[in-house]
């Protein structure tokens, strides 16, 4: 039988133009002849195929009206997994057993897992047999404590095995650097990576956008230059350089981890098992052998007191160990916001005055920069912090460190000017007093409704810093949108949230 004289069990595609992020969605007729011989229902599991490639969708059903007879539409992310064109020929079938949703129910009833068993989940997540629904129960299974160390091991080299893996053959020691988060403003790694890539380091940097602050270093460094390059780009600009300061999902490291950070995004979830996994797995792909982590700690911090950022880095340390990483942690005052500026270009003009050794730049972001690459020269040379501390304060002021960020960006496609947020208001003081507790969790979220990082000139400038006393009417921050619609409704929030700046009476 055929229907428009097209075959029982072929569809031709057509792409909806529907964004479902990465879940892969498929869409039918409800009297589509392959959907009512298969007996399809929504919300079904199917697996498409186009010439060599499949993969498992989630069926939505539609009306006659929005799609022809003999046609099945497909989500944007389910097009590009199997690079489709319009109208080619597809083959749909109910979805097999994924042997690994087994697995991961024993996890779910608190039971341990070995490496194969981690090993099958992320290849299945990987190749999208996983619903989000799916994906959801096997991070929830895993949240708070209930990843040993053997598995968090065995999950990061499941997250490597994956994707594609780097290797520098130009040099012996790769470099690398990353922050655990939870502060907004706190963007040193562009700094970092031209003072030590200035002073003879490779450090090949790749970054995430926001998860969820109000930028991620891609999204500020996008501010000020092209980030979305390929793999022979990122080798281009590395042989050039000796570093690179880009969006890591261009390059496929570590894949299965963009698509567990998007389901955690949505679930607010962030343990400390998936996140020494994810951050090491991205490491060792990128071909890192030296990295140093950050761990700020603050009241609202992610992480929150000390004890848990010593437990935090015997994990790191521990994982690192079974990867034959060489891993540095320091634990940071996390208490507030580093830098003046929140959001994407904001942040990018904090960047830029610390690198051009402007009068007015934030002296907390500065120091901080410099005490973190003074810990990766260190690593480096096997000297002491304070030769390190020298050595970057030299790179810093002398001009070393601008010009090598100027060539970074120059060989990832020229440096841009940064934009201006065409609405923006102030938010005053109502009391007097001594600046003494700023919220990083609701100051991150203020930024984020007025349309960080989605709108780069979105955010916050801020005019007050800890220890500060500020008189009633002055302005404790500027706020910035692209509309006066999202600076109208973060202000309503502001009003509603005057706590987030804790003053205390001077004395």
């Amino acid at each position: 039988m055929k229907e428009n004289g097209i075959n029982d069990d072929r569809l031709l595609a057509v792409d909806m133009g529907i964004d479902t992020h990465e879940e892969p969605v498929v869409y039918m007729r409800s009297d589509c002849h392959v959907c009512v011989s298969e007996g399809f229902s929504a919300n079904a599991r199917l697996e498409v195929g186009a010439g060599e490639r499949k993969i498992i969708a989630t069926l939505n059903i539609v009306t006659g009206r929005v799609l022809a007879p003999g046609r099945i539409g497909f989500s944007l992310s389910a097009w590009r997994y199997l690079g489709l064109e319009e109208d080619q020929p597809v083959s749909v079938a109910h979805a097999p057993v994924v042997a690994s949703l087994r697995v991961m129910r024993k996890k779910i009833h608190g039971h341990e897992l070995n490496g194969d068993e981690l090993g099958a989940i992320i290849a299945d997540i990987s190749e999208r047999r996983y619903s989000d629904i799916e994906i959801a129960s096997f991070l929830t299974a895993c949240a708070g404590d209930r990843l040993s160390a053997p598995e968090v091991v065995a999950l990061t080299r499941a997250m490597v095995a994956v994707g594609k893996q780097l290797v520098w053959p130009q040099a012996e020691r790769v470099f690398d650097k990353h922050c655990v988060g939870g502060l907004p403003g706190n963007r040193t790694t562009p700094i970092v990576i031209a003072i030590v890539s200035s002073l003879g380091l490779m450090i090949p940097k790749t970054s995430s956008r926001a998860i969820t602050s109000p930028a991620g270093t891609a999204d500020t460094m996008e501010v000020l230059t092209e980030v979305d390059l390929d793999l022979e780009q990122m080798r281009a600009t590395v042989e050039e350089t000796g570093a690179c300061l880009i969006w890591g999902g261009r390059v496929q490291l570590s894949p299965t981890d963009d698509l567990l950070i998007r389901v955690e995004k949505a679930l607010d979830l962030d343990s400390d098992g998936q996140l020494v996994a994810s951050v090491l797995s991205k490491k060792v792909a990128a071909g890192s052998t030296h990295v140093l982590i950050d761990i700020p700690v603050g009241p609202t911090a992610k992480v929150r007191d000390r004890a848990h950022a010593e437990r935090l880095s015997h994990l790191f340390y521990t994982v690192a160990a079974a990867l034959k990483l060489h891993l540095r942690c320091v634990i940071t005052d996390g208490r507030q916001t580093v830098g003046n500026g929140i959001g994407p270009a904001e942040e990018a003009r904090d960047v830029l005055a610390v690198l051009k050794n402007s009068p007015d730049a934030p002296l907390d972001l500065l120091e901080r920069a410099v005490f973190l690459s003074a810990h990766l020269l260190a690593m480096a040379g096997g000297g002491t912090l304070e030769h390190g501390l020298s050595q970057a304060r030299e790179a810093l002021s002398s001009g070393r460190a601008w010009e090598q960020f100027q060539r970074i960006c120059r060989a990832q496609g020229g440096l841009k000017a940064v934009p201006s947020a065409p609405f923006h208001t102030e938010l005053y003081a109502t009391v007097a007093g001594v600046l003494a507790r700023v919220d990083n969790r609701r100051l991150a979220l203020l930024a984020k409704l007025a349309g960080a990082p989605k709108a780069p000139v979105s955010g916050l400038r801020l005019r007050a810093k800890l220890g500060d006393t500020v008189e009633a009417g002055d302005s404790l921050a500027t706020l910035y949108a692209e509309s006066g619609g999202e600076l109208a409704y973060a202000l309503a929030f502001y009003r509603d949230n005057r706590d987030i700046f804790l003053m205390q009476a001077s004395h």
